[in-house]
């Protein structure tokens, strides 16, 4: 199976990873210095694509999807009967370490999972702060491995509890996988939810819909995909297509959360364009 070169994905999480300190989403220490450069480097084209795309930047896009999944996640464990969260790919987020503690009475388990390398990167910067969350855990996993012991059952069997309600995250994820395998993905992600008794997916997700078809926004495309060294995959049309797949996958209902409809609830960035993320709420029950 084709997969996603991690060269490929990893200045984008060196870029996030500093989006996420410059608002206050992580600590210093998951900051880099590789990211510091390429935010400023990117500074002078974002703002010429911001003016094709009605004012809207990657960093809009990055604070867009982060605080409605920040928010989704967030209500899930506080009404919807989740208390551990599985984040795939996590990068250098701050997300783990924030949820982790500030739901460290309700017990929450938090697992950020990433590539070895990144993992232990993560690992090694968290550990500059000091004591952390007894909960909170970063892993060695691979997203796209079907079986073995970084696949995503395997990599948190001794972690999670099957009676507690899961929930998983990819965030930055999907637009880097070819269609085969983000439907592997899903499959994986709605079977180990189904052993839950609640189970929430959640994750930023692109339509190829009359927006993305607009030429500004193509050519804000072909830029993303100049600065992050590969193609940006727009796998559905529409929510229906969506929805389909992930009940092909094995999943339930599902809801796309856009950021105008949460924008005064949120206080989100939006610029003058169209809504061009959104994030999709999965269920499997």
């Amino acid at each position: 199976m084709a997969r996603a070169p991690s060269s490929r994905i990893s200045p984008t999480a060196h870029y996030t990873g500093y989006v996420w300190c410059r608002h206050g989403l992580s600590p210093a220490p998951l900051a880099t210095v590789q990211g510091r450069a390429m935010f400023h480097a990117l500074q002078g084209p974002m703002r010429l694509a911001s003016l094709a795309t009605g004012g809207v930047t990657l960093e809009t896009m990055l604070l867009q999807r982060h605080a409605i999944i920040d928010h989704l996640l967030g209500r899930a464990i506080e009404q919807g009967g989740v208390s551990a969260v599985l984040e795939l790919a996590a990068g250098l987020s701050g997300r783990g370490l924030r949820f982790a503690t500030r739901y460290a009475g309700l017990d929450l388990v938090y697992v950020e999972g990433d590539l070895p390398a990144m993992a232990a990167r993560k690992r090694r910067r968290l550990a500059a702060l000091g004591s952390l969350p007894a909960r909170h855990h970063v892993v060695a996993m691979d997203a796209l491995a079907e079986a073995g012991p970084q696949c995503l059952a395997e990599a948190v069997r001794a972690l999670v509890d099957p009676a507690r309600g899961l929930a998983i995250v990819t965030e930055g994820l999907l637009s880097y996988l070819g269609r085969d395998e983000l439907l592997g993905l899903w499959r994986r992600i709605a079977r180990l939810l189904g052993r839950h008794p609640c189970g929430v997916y959640l994750s930023d997700l692109h339509l190829d819909d009359q927006a993305a078809r607009l030429p500004a926004v193509r050519a804000f495309r072909r830029m993303l995909g100049v600065v992050t060294g590969g193609t940006i995959h727009l796998h559905f049309r529409d929510t229906a297509e969506v929805t389909a797949a992930w009940r092909e996958a094995g999943g339930g209902g599902t809801q796309l959360h856009r950021p105008r409809a949460l924008a005064d609830e949120l206080g989100l960035p939006l610029g003058r364009g169209a809504d061009f993320v959104g994030v999709l709420e999965a269920r499997v029950h």
